[in-house]
């Protein structure tokens, strides 16, 4: 019996999919295609790979601290058992990432197989990728590295390449893996890994062939991991051991969320999983081969390449939301609160949601990190932010705003509550609009339920909970000479949140 562990790699902001993606609800866990997140889809892919020989357990994630939550709250809703969730307290790319993957998985006992993957990608064909997925993983079982690659259709100048030998490699058993001619379930050699290429050299890897995109999925033993990065970058491995070292670990919470020493982690280098490792491997004692996936994927880094996996009418438009078109062709619209409308325009996508509208050519799309770059620079919430903001307790809209007032929606989720807290700067008007509000002001705690309300104080200590079995409701009114959400002075909060 072969036993995997899951590892999806949930970090990345999704600049290039702004308005809808931004840095606290990023791509990962937006539902671009389908009905599930993309986050989503890759834990039910990779929870599915198990067959009389391979036994998987629940996923790891790894994931920033802001985004813990989101994924334990998706999780759940698709039905998923969660793993242990990873929480790094800064950005170190994906090399410190799978290493923190790999000590886990060790942690106790046995050498699972890591079958690693971004968690913003599509696959059209779930059973080709698990039969592919399958063989990488019996393949691994033996202490190879295995990746895997994208036959490339383009001269795409976005993705690293790999450049494999002409012949395939033997499987474990020592016979051939190919099984046709088009070389699907190959088993090739990689010769090596090729940065990012221009456009006439991207033609060339075309024309001459032997070369995949890198899909940036690996699957390996976590033993063969750290052996690898110590025989290749120590610096990285020495500085995640000690970080690991000093982790702690949530234990009441619903997910087992693990922190990494902060210190630490914030001394190791920043590196990808292909920079540190993968491409030294070529020559070396940790050879690497790779399996070919035809499945249909997309790595969905733009909105242009959204547009390619939806599903489009006659004149090529895909369309999402109320949109209306006349004498329009190969346009993305995605309409999340109003109805857009086009006429006469070709190539153009437009993206809309409540406080910000996209609107670009389709060639122009990779660009859209320049607007991003702006709202930085000049410390605008929308690079941030949504009108519509998820906590683990439920969400608030800010529906309205002005001269020393705020109006915001609040919708709490049964039996979860708000942090006992205060405000410097304002006061704030509690309306029940839906539910039974349990609510803590001052020294006295009452029950309000619908079209009730109540007055919370500047400087109060406060709490809204929900007791009830149906979701809370409540229109909230601010008002004072401060509204930003950093004036929140938490006193106690059952999401461990300064």
């Amino acid at each position: 019996m072969i036993h995997i562990t899951p590892v999806i790699l949930c970090g990345g902001s999704g600049t290039r999919l702004w308005p809808l993606s931004r840095t606290g609800f990023p791509k990962q866990f937006l539902c671009l295609t389908g009905d599930e997140s993309l986050f989503q889809q890759a834990a039910r892919r990779l929870t599915n790979l198990g067959s009389a020989d391979i036994q998987v357990a629940p996923p790891t994630i790894v994931t920033g601290e802001d985004h813990r939550f989101l994924a334990s709250e998706q999780l759940r809703e698709a039905g998923i058992e969660a793993g242990c969730t990873l929480l790094e307290p800064v950005g170190r790319n994906t090399a410190p990432a799978l290493t923190l993957a790999a000590l886990a998985a060790l942690e106790n006992g046995g050498d699972p197989v890591l079958v690693v993957t971004p968690a913003d990608q599509t696959v059209a064909h779930p059973a080709a990728f698990a039969a592919a997925m399958q063989q990488a993983v019996v393949e691994a079982a033996q202490g190879t590295i295995v990746i895997l690659g994208i036959t490339p259709d383009r001269p795409e100048t976005g993705y690293g390449y790999i450049q494999v030998q002409s012949q395939p490699a033997a499987g474990h058993d020592g016979t051939e893996s190919t099984k046709d001619t088009e070389g699907k379930n190959a088993i090739y050699p990689v010769q090596r890994f090729v940065e990012k290429p221009d456009s006439a050299t991207a033609q060339s890897y075309l024309n001459q062939g032997g070369y995949y995109w890198n899909a940036g999925m690996f699957v390996l033993k976590a033993s063969v991991w750290l052996k690898a990065l110590e025989q290749f970058r120590p610096d990285i491995l020495h500085t995640t051991q000690a970080a690991w070292a000093g982790r702690s670990t949530d234990d009441n919470s619903a997910a087992q969320f693990v922190r990494p020493g902060k210190t630490e982690f914030t001394a190791i280098p920043a590196e990808s999983i292909d920079y540190a490792v993968m491409e030294h491997c070529p020559g070396s004692h940790f050879p690497v081969k790779m399996i070919p996936l035809a499945a249909g994927w997309n790595d969905l880094g733009a909105w242009d390449a959204v547009w390619n996996v939806l599903p489009k009418d006659d004149n090529g438009n895909a369309h999402l939301g109320d949109v209306l078109t006349a004498d329009s062709k190969n346009t993305l619209v995605h309409a999340s609160s109003r109805l857009v409308s086009l006429v006469g325009v070709t190539n153009l996508i437009v993206i809309e949601t409540p406080d910000a509208v996209l609107i670009t050519d389709k060639s122009r799309s990779q660009d859209v990190k320049h607007i991003v770059n702006q709202l930085q620079t000049t410390q605008r919430e929308e690079h941030a932010l949504h009108r519509k903001v998820h906590r683990p307790w439920g969400w608030y809209d800010s529906i309205d705003e002005g001269g020393r007032f705020k109006v915001k929606r609040i919708q709490v989720k049964p039996g979860a509550s708000l942090s006992l807290q205060k405000h410097h700067h304002r006061a704030e008007h509690w309306i029940v609009v839906t539910g039974t509000a349990e609510i803590t002001n001052g020294s006295k705690t009452i029950l309000l339920t619908e079209n009730q309300s109540t007055y919370i104080p500047l400087g109060e200590v406060h709490r809204l909970a929900n007791p009830g079995s149906i979701s809370l409701e409540i229109i909230e009114v601010q008002s004072g000479s401060y509204l930003g959400e950093d004036d929140i002075v938490r006193l106690e909060d059952t999401y461990g949140r300064n």
